[in-house]
């Protein structure tokens, strides 16, 4: 089992592991897992694409997801690509809110320009389009913050996929 990981800087980091058992072997893993009653993860198995979740009693705002791709790569060799991110609704509401900023800040410039043009008060519109960026800022270290809030449940949810392959 070969794995390569991306960059740690990514507010969702990816990982691909090469490994030499067929696809359907491995989603079969999976699935007699999820049959498991010992198994405190909650994993739902859809063809190829695997979700696993963090226990409902463990779960918090930043508690992680584990997003797992089983691709075939030849005939008994299989890449699982793997994807570690918030729940849907939590980054849903971070790119709604990337979103709207990027919309005030384009509207905001838009007014600081008409109104300097006009040689009208723009100090408000220029203040807003100054802070933006900066509030943009915020966001993205409050998303780091929240990474490293469920790093110790990313490594669960990593080590419960290496077991379970490795079974």
């Amino acid at each position: 089992m070969i794995e390569e990981r991306n960059s740690e800087l990514h507010l969702r980091p990816r990982f691909k592991l090469n490994i030499d058992e067929s696809q359907q072997k491995l989603i079969t893993k999976f699935q007699n897992n999820v049959k498991n009653t010992n198994c405190n993860y909650c994993v739902k198995v859809i063809d190829g694409h695997i979700v696993i979740d963090i226990p409902a009693n463990e779960n918090h705002f930043w508690s992680p997801q584990l997003n797992i791709e089983i691709e075939k790569a030849e005939e008994n060799k299989s890449i699982v690509k793997g994807l570690f991110g918030p729940k849907p609704q939590v980054w849903t509401l971070f790119m709604f809110i990337h979103f709207v900023m990027a919309i005030a800040f384009i509207g905001f410039s838009i007014m600081a320009y008409v109104k300097w043009t006009l040689k009208s008060d723009y100090k408000m519109a220029l203040i807003i389009t100054l802070a933006l960026p900066m509030l943009w800022i915020v966001m993205y270290f409050l998303g780091s913050l929240g990474k490293k809030r469920g790093h110790k449940q990313m490594d669960e949810l990593h080590g419960f996929m290496i077991e379970t392959l490795g079974s």
